[in-house]
């Protein structure tokens, strides 16, 4: 098994062989030498924020989504022909609580979109072939560490670090299948009760040349609008070039406030990222070494042990669409006793490191730009 670097103040919850979330002891082990697996835990200063109430009224509308959801036996095989499949246990797991509720915020509460965006999105996993992404397909594309996921940030979400600079291989359809995968891994890398993830893009090095078309750029705008709504927390910037630093001047007044707060440009990192898990890179005090044979395998094995847990507890509550991610994750307390709605269970880079910023926003208040 890989040796993965934990830091010190490590106590969150991590699941025993059988899955069951219990405290680690308290470990003091600082590494001596370059980290360069995966941190498997935020530090205890790191805490996600609590989650806001419902109003009574997205109670109901929530409630009647569910009720729809459950109800799916068949998804579309593709958006262009008609012929359905029946739904899989991977896409009811698929369809928690808080994925339905990220949709209806996307939507601003639109009881009639919602299910026609999540119903999509389930065609669209189909379609685009997640499944086939393995990581040895993937593996080329960071050979490099273009992409590296490490850490957590000041509230607990995962660091994606994207390196422009770094680019190793030719405009492909691979390159954003790479980050969509990438995007997978952090969602699987996500504590309890946090549901977004920290992006981390440094600029240094990067050139017009390595950056994707503009076809590549709109091409994942438009997978991360769609297909993964509500999932960014911050954004932080550094070593932003002119002609970025500009078009961003440009198009901040057509940027919601809650969206532009979210983007952090060429500030002190260390003030949203606890130094003991920030690159050095990027000014904190992680000495990183990138070598790709023990990161990747490091990090995919890591993502899929957390999986299979993951889908081992949502078959232990009960196979319930609208589970909640956080016992999912580990914290113990399922659907059935949390007091949530239930329903009935169903029948049987340059140019693409600046799409994700803009793809990510708020679009609940979204203005089109």
């Amino acid at each position: 098994m890989a040796q993965f670097q934990l830091s010190s103040a490590d106590s969150v919850p991590h699941p025993t062989k059988d899955h069951t979330a219990v405290a680690p002891e308290p470990n003091t082990f600082m590494p001596t030498g370059p980290v360069k697996t995966p941190f498997l835990h935020p530090l205890d200063v790191s805490k996600p924020p609590l989650t806001p109430t419902l109003t009574p009224d997205q109670e109901k509308i929530y409630d009647s989504l569910l009720v729809v959801v459950s109800s799916w036996t068949h998804v579309p095989n593709s958006s262009k022909d008609s012929t359905t499949s029946p739904i899989t246990d991977n896409e009811r797991m698929w369809l928690t609580r808080e994925c339905l509720l990220r949709y209806l915020r996307a939507v601003k509460w639109n009881s009639v979109e919602a299910p026609k965006r999540l119903l999509g999105t389930l065609t669209w996993r189909r379609e685009y072939g997640l499944a086939s992404h393995t990581p040895d397909y993937i593996s080329i594309e960071n050979e490099t560490g273009k992409q590296v996921i490490l850490g957590y940030d000041n509230a607990a979400r995962p660091c994606l670090y994207l390196n422009p600079g770094k680019q190793n291989t030719e405009r492909s359809e691979r390159q954003i299948q790479h980050l969509v995968f990438m995007l997978e891994r952090v969602i699987d890398m996500m504590v309890p009760g946090q549901e977004t993830l920290s992006l981390l893009v440094n600029f240094k090095e990067s050139s017009g040349g390595s950056s994707p078309n503009v076809g590549q750029g709109r091409q994942t705008l438009g997978i991360l609008q769609t297909h993964y709504p509500e999932r960014l927390g911050r954004a932080l910037v550094i070593n932003v070039p002119w002609a970025v630093w500009g078009f961003f001047k440009l198009i901040t007044p057509f940027i919601d406030p809650l969206t532009r707060e979210k983007l952090k440009f060429n500030e002190d990192l260390r003030q949203h990222v606890p130094p003991a898990q920030l690159l050095k890179t990027h000014g904190g005090d992680v000495e990183f070494q990138y070598d790709h044979a023990t990161y990747w395998s490091a990090l995919n094995q890591l993502a899929d042990e957390r999986r299979t847990a993951y889908a081992e507890r949502w078959v232990r509550n009960g196979k319930r669409v609208g589970e909640l991610e956080a016992y999912l994750k580990g914290d113990g307390r399922g659907m059935r006793t949390s007091g949530r709605s239930q329903a009935p269970n169903a029948p049987a880079t340059g140019s693409v490191a600046f799409s994700v910023l803009l793809a990510f926003g708020d679009h609940e208040h979204d203005v089109a730009v």
